[in-house]
């Protein structure tokens, strides 16, 4: 009896010494990135048990005791195992080859190492363990990447939210190419993007494409691509996204997706607002000085069958509405957008197709004011309504042919309509009533052959034709104290073409190293706002110009690339001129106003180069790096030979960024730096903007599976940078600290 005792107080410690805990954890690439539907295997006594990592990567399996072996596949990854001892694991997996991790930036899904242009990958866990609220400020990872001025979209005027790449020359309008799911984002009416259309949350990835991509793309990518690749789950999904930080700014977030048999509906959505900061430095401002602050939201709901093993039809509906105070009282505006798009992917023998139609409608109000010198007083002086319409279809063929061969060939149409119907007002009377806008309508057509000339050598040749129209074009101005009679100018219709070529070699010269040079056209056609709209933004009134040419870029660039276990990165020369640039050029300056024009300035050129690298400097520690700088310079301009030689305004010679993360099975410790040299604020180079350096950092704690808390802060040592000077010099966003919860829960289907 005594026996038979002992022996059962054996088993019983045995099975105490056996810890029953569910066995946790996640699965990322070399890149942080998730890494879902990896297999999970443990042998137990009781037989195999099995898992798969949902889309954010995490596994979970009940009834098992530690320690045990665990392994991990998935197809195109080297198998991994880890001994696990009872705590929540992370476990980094390799590719089996580099190649396997993909970009879509050049139309077509190839492998990362065998795209020749130079794309930069930020992953959904890098955006992640940012402290950014916004895309935008995620985005500023990307060395050479920039809105019209340093502020970014949560207290800028939209107006000056257009993107650009490289150094080109920032402007309202955007000389990149932005995109959400191959859908352009930049505005039909005016360029610039609304930043805030697409959540965090629902970000898979984004892609940065630098350099001259009209061959593929058209008018918009003279300086490059962004692409926004939002979340496709294949799990149901509910995830949100919670935070709250000072200047009240308060910040929700949510994804939701679910699927019935072969049909699935995701929805995404955002609010957020901030009570903001006085924009004006202490020093100058007034009595009419109040915090620029906004408030935003956004939905976006996709239905969508699948097709076969591949194939998929699908349906978005969109919605996005914002209100703003623009740093003083009198100075708002408030934007309200509905969208649609239908689309379809699938593959036959024929090759693989891709089918997009869209359309959108907005409203964006917006009111001006005059302000005294001393600032203590404003006046409105001007109420500005402009409606704006879109419709847009792409179709693209893809098709290998053997292993020589990769062709992409397709074609997109886009037509934009919109004006501005404005009151001018005087004293607190509307004295005249003026109204401009017009039509664009454009169609392109593009081809491109990637082709294996060797194992070691790609050619890759492309060229696209692209033709626009505008028409309607029109100025109307009636006096209304005292009444009169309406002025009416009718602008003739006007064409004009582009051919834009591109080719491009990539040499892998061994194992670890590659070569990269390519040469390309690219160019930007004016937008109706800079045709048909003149504003005025403080005591600065710009003019249009409905004689405006479109923007012709040349440029050429060579690189090369390292990659190894732990380190990955790389350099690129790149030159590029652009002729007829537009540039708000300025006809004269009193104390109380800045008169400027959009003209065609003759030629700049932007020199430079950029260093990008990667480190695996640990299993739980990574840095990325990137720096850029560029020379940009006006080379030719007859109508004012004084400002040759001189340097392209909002544009520094030198940008460096870095972002360190240490991560944790439970806890993430990131930091994001950014440092810009001085800028010019002005054409004539007299408003010159200071150098500056802030930094971020984030902190997330996982306090269960499907929990996290968060700590974020922006500009962590209070750095007032300047972001303009009209003259009047405006300073960027002070701290910034956020508190926040992510809860994620994932099912597998």
């Amino acid at each position: 009896m005594r026996c038979k005792t002992s022996i059962v107080v054996l088993v019983l410690l045995a099975a105490a010494a056996a810890q029953v805990v569910p066995l946790t954890g996640v699965v990322r690439d070399g890149t942080g990135a998730a890494v879902a539907g990896a297999t999970v295997t443990v042998k137990t006594p009781r037989g195999v048990a099995e898992a798969r990592t949902d889309d954010a990567g995490s596994f979970r399996l009940d009834g098992v005791a530690a320690p045990l072996e665990v392994a991990i596949t998935k197809e195109g990854f080297s198998a991994a195992r880890v001994r696990w001892n009872g705590a929540p694991l992370e476990v980094r997996m390799v590719p089996a080859h580099t190649e396997n991790i993909t970009v879509t930036a050049e139309r077509t899904a190839v492998p990362l190492e065998d795209a020749a242009a130079d794309v930069v990958l930020l992953s959904s866990d890098k955006i992640a363990s940012t402290a950014a609220v916004t895309v935008d400020d995620a985005l500023r990872q990307v060395p050479g990447f920039s809105l019209f001025r340093r502020s970014g979209s949560r207290v800028a005027n939209p107006t000056a939210q257009g993107a650009t790449l490289r150094g080109l020359g920032a402007s309202g309008a955007s000389r990149a190419l932005v995109l959400r799911d191959g859908i352009p984002l930049n505005d039909p009416f005016g360029g610039w993007v609304y930043w805030q259309r697409v959540p965090l949350v629902a970000l898979e990835r984004a892609e940065v494409l630098r350099g001259g991509a009209s061959h593929l793309y058209g008018s918009g990518a003279l300086s490059g691509v962004v692409e926004l690749l939002t979340a496709r789950p294949r799990d149901d999904v509910f995830a949100l996204d919670l935070s709250l930080g000072n200047e009240f700014t308060a910040d929700g977030q949510l994804l939701a997706s679910v699927r019935f048999g072969k049909w699935r509906a995701t929805l995404a959505g955002d609010y957020f607002q901030t009570d903001g900061y006085i924009l004006v430095d202490a020093t100058e401002r007034g009595a009419v000085d109040t915090p620029a602050n906004t408030k935003d939201e956004s939905a976006l709901l996709t239905i969508e069958r699948r097709l076969g093993s591949n194939g998929r039809v699908f349906a978005t509906g969109g919605f996005f509405g914002e209100y703003r105070h623009n740093g003083t009282p009198l100075q708002t505006n408030r934007t309200a957008i509905g969208e649609g798009v239908l689309g379809a992917d699938f593959d036959t023998r024929a090759g693989g197709f891709v089918l997009r139609a869209y359309g959108s409608g907005q409203r964006y109000n917006q009111t001006f004011s005059a302000i005294a010198p001393d600032r203590a007083t404003e006046a409105l002086t001007r109420l500005q309504r402009v409606p704006a319409e879109q419709l847009g279809g792409s179709a693209q063929w893809t098709k290998a042919f053997g292993q020589k061969h990769l062709v992409v060939a397709g074609f997109d149409a886009r037509e934009m309509q919109g004006d501005s119907d404005e009151l001018a007002i005087s004293g607190g009377i509307a004295t005249r009533q003026l109204d401009a806008g017009g039509t664009a309508r454009s169609f392109g057509f593009y081809a491109q052959d990637m082709m294996q000339l060797h194992p070691r050598l790609t050619l890759t040749l492309g060229a696209r034709g692209d033709f626009w129209r505008n028409t309607d074009g029109f100025s109307a101005s009636r006096p209304l104290v005292p009444p009169g009679p309406a002025t009416v100018t009718d602008f003739p219709g006007r064409s004009e073409s582009a051919f834009s070529p591109s080719a491009a070699l990539l040499l892998r010269a061994s194992q670890r190293w590659s070569l990269t040079a390519s040469a390309y056209r690219a160019f930007r056609a004016p937008t109706l706002n800079e045709l048909y709209r003149g504003f005025r933004m403080g005591n600065i009134l710009t003019l249009a110009n409905e004689d405006l040419r479109a923007e012709r870029l040349t440029g050429a660039e060579a690189g090369a690339r390292f990659s190894s276990g732990r380190f990955s990165g790389g350099a690129t020369f790149f030159w590029a001129e652009i002729n007829r640039p537009v540039a708000n050029v300025t006809l004269s300056v009193t104390p109380a106003l800045i008169t400027r024009q959009r003209q065609n300035l003759g030629q700049t050129r932007a020199a430079g180069f950029e260093v990008q690298g990667q480190a695996q400097v640990s299993e739980h520690f990574t840095l990325d790096a990137g720096y850029i700088f560029s020379d940009p310079t006006v080379t030719s301009f007859a109508a004012d030979p004084a400002l040759i030689g001189l340097d392209v305004p909002q544009v520094p010679r030198h940008t460096f960024t870095f972002q360190a993360r240490y991560s944790r099975p439970r806890w993430t410790l990131a930091a994001q730096g950014r440092a810009l040299s001085s800028q010019f604020d002005d054409d004539q180079n007299l408003l010159p903007l200071d150098r500056f350096f802030t930094l971020d950092a984030f902190a997330c704690w996982r306090a269960e599976e499907h929990t996290e808390l968060y700590l974020a802060a922006e500009n962590v040592f209070g750095q007032r940078y300047q972001v303009g000077r009209t003259p009047v010099v405006t300073l960027g966003p002070p701290v910034l600290v956020r508190g926040g919860i992510r809860f994620r829960l994932a099912r597998a289907r």
